[in-house]
């Protein structure tokens, strides 16, 4: 398998990008343990040295610099010395720094050690002079996906060393000091330019701290053929959903046929979040869209899409053929914001909740047991914060583990989860979970979240299941978010509204194969 997956997208608006597996360390533990009695241990170890030293051989720009080849004291430095190896046969100078103890190391890694040894290669026990700037390249084997603790002492030196260097650096599994199921940094962590994974994609690659690390991942499977040993929880989220989720519009059909969204928010000084809600289902293709607004000063015509009815929120929540209702954008945590959510939740349509609807879940027992015995679908969208508050935990906590967080507010509340952030994690109450590998920092923006909950309830009004629908709008506002990056030459400024346009030009071009 060879996938490259860019840690920041800047290619054309729609592009066919594969659904990818995603095991955790544990998983992947599971299938080096599963393909042994095939394929050997060692074996496997001498596939991925393989793949990673072909990868850098293709990395090197000069071949006349000498390459550096960091080896830790695990299995990781065990892939590094084979990568070594290799590229020392090529006739690459090759030079290997080892951070560990032959005595200490496992039977295979040992044994990559001695061949290293064996083809007439040498060992340094710290960084080589002169400077690092004089190498081409920078192969980071410290530490792998079993690390658990912070670096510190030598391996953060080493570590240091490489980030201030400006030498291109190819991490193997996983950037060292990055974890693997989290994506959070211990202590400090490399800033690859490159990571080559083995076996699969590992969470901490596609969230929270990784894609700032992790630079461009390559896949190599190693030949195995991982879904067969182990069935996946988790996937990315492939492009290829946007063609899937709707089918082309048939010419016999009329704004009836393409269901009718509300949105019940908007209270006194925020009925712009309504209006972008609003405006964004419009935008991909409902056929009717009522914004309730809560405020008694509401507008009562949008003078930019004068095509939405505006409403009173009891006229909203009164209505009996909505497809589906968005609840929370700018509704506040007000008593009557209060009610209005029990109203919502009390409906048999469709839910898409986000923001004030979410914090005020969170604060009321009530309302979660409300919420929890819901027979209709409900897709719940927060960010971090939401999360903690919606579980009763720390926002630290939500950020230690993105997937595992996800996966039980799903399982809690009986509904499909977008946890926002970067690699947005979308997980469904039978404990699978998708991560979505589009966006960038011009998200980080006021009224980005509004505008994500009206793409979400159009997909499901227009039929799409409530979680194909989240993992197809988290994966869509990304996609029109990357287009706008290209289009501005950066994320500087970027705002919800234009994401909205984008997303519409986008999924246009998904489903009937227009320029993208």
């Amino acid at each position: 398998m060879h996938s490259p997956i860019s840690a920041l997208r800047t290619v054309s608006a729609f592009q066919a990008v594969p659904a990818l597996p995603v095991y955790r360390t544990d998983e992947v533990r599971r299938i080096e343990s599963l393909a042994q009695s095939s394929a050997g241990s060692t074996n496997l170890m001498e596939r991925a040295g393989l793949a990673a030293a072909q990868l850098a051989r293709e990395l090197i720009a000069d071949s006349r610099k000498p390459v550096l080849v960091l080896a830790g004291p695990g299995n990781n430095g065990g892939d590094a010395f084979v990568v070594a190896r290799h590229l020392k046969q090529w006739w690459h100078r090759v030079q290997v720094v080892y951070a560990g103890e032959r005595t200490k190391l496992s039977a295979d890694a040992a044994a990559a050690f001695d061949a290293w040894s064996a083809a007439g290669g040498e060992t340094l026990a710290e960084l080589p002079h002169p400077a690092l700037a004089s190498c081409g390249l920078i192969v980071d084997g410290l530490f792998g996906i079993g690390l658990e603790r912070p670096l510190s002492g030598l391996y953060a030196e080493l570590v240091a060393a490489v980030n201030a260097s400006g030498v291109p650096a190819l991490a193997l599994d996983i950037p060292s000091g990055l974890h693997a199921d989290s994506g959070g940094v211990l202590g400090c962590a490399v800033r690859a330019r490159h990571t080559i994974t083995f076996i699969a994609l590992k969470p901490g690659l596609l969230t929270l701290d990784g894609p700032d690390h992790c630079g461009e991942l390559h896949v190599r499977d190693l030949g195995l053929d991982v879904v067969a040993l182990l069935a996946p929880r988790g996937m990315t989220i492939g492009s290829a959903i946007l063609r899937a989720v709707l089918p082309a519009r048939s010419r016999n059909s009329h704004k009836g046929t393409f269901g009718s969204v509300g949105i019940v928010g908007g209270a006194t000084g925020m009925t712009g979040a309504a209006l972008l809600a609003a405006r964004a289902a419009l935008r991909l293709g409902s056929g009717r869209v009522y914004a309730g607004f809560l405020a008694a000063d509401a507008p009562s015509l949008d003078p930019s899409q004068p095509e939405l009815m505006l409403r009173r929120v009891e006229d909203v929540l009164s209505m009996d053929a909505l497809s589906c209702l968005v609840l929370g954008p700018g509704l506040s945590q007000s008593a009557e914001a209060k009610r209005c959510v029990e109203r919502a939740l009390a409906l048999e349509a469709p839910l898409v909740i986000d923001a004030d609807a979410l914090n005020l879940i969170g604060a009321h027992a009530g309302l979660q047991d409300l919420c929890n015995a819901r027979s209709a679908a409900t897709v719940m969208t927060p960010h971090p914060a939401e999360a903690a508050r919606l579980s009763g935990r720390s926002t630290g906590d939500i950020q230690s583990d993105r997937v595992g967080a996800a996966s039980w507010l799903a399982n809690r509340y009986r509904a499909v989860i977008a946890l926002k952030g970067v690699g947005t994690v979308v997980a469904i109450p039978d404990g699978r979970y998708d991560i979505n590998t589009s966006g960038n920092p011009g998200l980080a923006s006021a009224g980005m979240g509004d505008v994500l909950s009206g793409l979400l309830a159009a997909l499901i009004a227009e039929g799409a299941s409530a979680a194909d629908a989240a993992r197809a709008a988290v994966h869509l506002h990304g996609l029109a978010a990357d287009q706008r990056y290209r289009e501005l030459g950066g994320p500087i400024g970027m705002t919800a509204s234009e994401v909205g346009d984008a997303a519409r030009e986008i999924l246009n071009a998904a489903i009937y194969g227009g320029p993208g």
